[in-house]
């Protein structure tokens, strides 16, 4: 059976543009809508203008507004208090920060990808 709709958002938040985008495509082959965001202020904006995501992947460092301000904000605003954020780092040493479903290194292992994004996005 042919979907016609996407399953469910996700929003990709890093300041990598080609990972953005190779992540995006993938997400979108396995038929998910995606929203991207250069930094924390633009996912922020993002979150007021699109679908809830069922899923946050958030880069720790980028300009404007890293990862922990951009999470910190989230938990603040009772509307996204609940919303399941994984942390994205090339950091060797990153821990998960509270207030996260977990963390991924990069380069992202895309079977792990899959799966968390399996796990909190349940089709619609």
């Amino acid at each position: 059976m042919l979907r016609t709709t996407p399953r469910s958002t996700i929003l990709i938040v890093d300041d990598e543009p080609d990972l953005r985008e190779v992540v995006a495509e993938l997400l979108e082959m396995e038929d998910y809508a995606v929203v991207q965001a250069a930094n924390g202020q633009l996912a922020l904006d993002a979150l007021a203008h699109v679908p809830r995501p069922c899923l946050v992947l958030l880069d720790l460092m980028m300009p404007v507004m890293d990862g922990h301000e951009f999470l910190h904000r989230v938990r603040d605003d009772a509307r996204y208090q609940d919303l399941p954020v994984l942390m994205l780092t090339a950091h060797p040493t990153a821990k998960a920060p509270p207030g996260t479903v977990g963390l991924l290194r990069k380069p992202v292992d895309i079977t792990e990808l899959l799966a968390l994004v399996a796990r909190h996005c349940q089709s619609a």
